[in-house]
Parts: C-alpha cells; sequence; structure tokens
C-alpha cells in the first residue's frame, strides 16, 4: 500500500493508524520517488501476540514526523513476511504541521544545519567528489570508502579533521542510510570539531540534541547507533555498548529543556 503525499518540501508529521489481523511486522518506508536512495523514514513496526489480548486487539497508533520533505512523498506499508497488504488496514491517516521550533546553537552551527541537510538529502544519488557550502565554511569529501594511511577500508561511514572541521564521507555507507541517520552522523562529526573534542560521548550527544531539536524522528536515531555498529559486529567492543546506552538514555529522556542545560554548560 503506497500513499502519495503532496508535501511542497513542508514540515509535517503523520499520525497513523493500522489495525492488523494478526502477529506481524508493519514495514514502513517513506521516500522520494523520484530520487533514488532517498528514504525519509524506513523502519519496522511490530505487532506481536500481546496486542492481540487487550480491548482494542491488533491495533497499534505510531507518529512520522518529517522535518524534511520532498516535494511528493510515497508512504509506503507493507507486511515484512509477504510484501503485501492482505493482513493489515489503516484506520488513521492524519497530517499535522510542524510548528516551527527555536533551535539554541552556535550560528555557525546554524549555517551547517542548512548545508547538512541538503547533503543529506542527496547523498543517496551523489557522485563522489568534494562538496563545499556557497559560503566556503563547510566541505565534505564524498569518498567511495574511508581508508587509513596504508589504503585499508575503515568501518566508519565518516570521521572529522579536528583542526579544518572538513568532514570525510564513505558514500558505500551513506548511500543505505535513511536521511535522518545522515543527518545524526553529519552532526556527530560536526560536534567532533565544534566543540572540539575527540571523545565520541560528547558529539554524540550534542549531536543529538541537534537532531531532536529539529524534529527528527527518536526511533531513527536509536537505528543510526544500533545499524552502523551491528553492520560490524567484528568490530564492537563494550565502548560501543556504552555508547549505544548513553544514546538511548539520552533519546528516552528528551524533553527539549537539554537543549537550554548544554547551552549554559
Amino acid at each position: 500500500m503506497v500513499i502519495p503525499i503532496p508535501s511542497q518540501q513542508q514540515q509535517f508529521k503523520v499520525k497513523v493508524g493500522v489495525r492488523a489481523y494478526e502477529p506481524c511486522a508493519l514495514g514502513v518506508k517513506c521516500y522520494d520517488a523520484t530520487k533514488p536512495n532517498t528514504d525519509y523514514i524506513r523502519r519496522r513496526v511490530p505487532f506481536t501476540q500481546e496486542l492481540f489480548k487487550g480491548r482494542n486487539p491488533g491495533y497499534k497508533e505510531f507518529t512520522l514526523p518529517f522535518p524534511l520533505s520532498p516535494d511528493q512523498l510515497m508512504v509506503e506499508m507493507y507486511d515484512k513476511a509477504y510484501g503485501d497488504d492482505q493482513n493489515f488496514r489503516i484506520e488513521k491517516f492524519e497530517l499535522e504541521k510542524i510548528l516551527p521550533r527555536s533551535v539554541w546553537a552556535e550560528p555557525e552551527v546554524h549555517r551547517f544545519i542548512g548545508f547538512a541537510q541538503d547533503f543529506a538529502t542527496k547523498a543517496g544519488y551523489l557522485p563522489t567528489g568534494v562538496y563545499d557550502s556557497k559560503d566556503g565554511d563547510f566541505l565534505i569529501q564524498y569518498l567511495p570508502v574511508i581508508a587509513d594511511e596504508e589504503g585499508n577500508p575503515l568501518v566508519t561511514p565518516a570521521r572529522t579533521n579536528r583542526k579544518s572541521g572538513r568532514i570525510q564521507v564513505a558514500q558505500s555507507a551513506f548511500a543505505k542510510f535513511t536521511i535522518p541517520v545522515r543527518m545524526v552522523v553529519l552532526f556527530h562529526e560536526r560536534y567532533h570539531y565544534q566543540i572540539p573534542t575527540r571523545l565520541e560521548k560528547p558529539a554524540d550527544l550534542h549531536g543529538l540534541r541537534l537532531y531532536l531539536d529539529l524534529g527528527f524522528p527518536r526511533t531513527e536515531a536509536v537505528y543510526a547507533t544500533t545499524k552502523i555498529f551491528n553492520s560490524h559486529p567484528e568490530s564492537v567492543g563494550q565502548g560501543h555498548r556504552n555508547r549505544v546506552k548513553d544514546i538511548v538514555n539520552f533519546i528516552d529522556n528528551y524533553s527539549g529543556r537539554e537543549n537550554l542545560k548544554m547551552n549554559r554548560a
């Protein structure tokens, strides 16, 4: 089932209510059909056995926020086991505008937001090369893969030169990511330079705070961490597990107040 929305690059959210006829996993994919690899949301919504024991069996609601959107957004829902829509029906599909938000950040971070959003929405089909902002303040080197000094490929999707702020991005990873996941990575990399810090936790939390302040979905923020680490399980250690725990705790407790606290710090 595919529902087109004439979104016209507006900010909005969709409140969805779905009734499943039996336990299943619903696939939700929201994308720009005119461009390859431009998924604005891609997630799995489980309908477990427990959901069928209450007074409203098989019914679940969830919200899809879009602080970024194309001219026309396609919302596709399907049974992940069979790839069809025979096992559920949509009972609610309501659009609501996202109200303007005040984002507390340094002036250069505000300028970086637009640059990052533009790159993130296009990274799925851009060729490798060098991309800089019009004012020359920001630069992304888009590489097939990121390699060490001996030419060996690294598993990281991006890294930052803390002296220049130049960001290297691996096309092999970014082309597969959703746009929100790309935003999480780019904000994280920017804060390595902005703070500056070589530590992952402060870059993680400052980047996440900015991401959430802009209204991007929390679920995709968790995906950004777990999927990147899970794609290379051989390299995951206790430090990575601690990062995931810190990130999930931050997202679970986020209310917008963290913004003010962190900017006062």
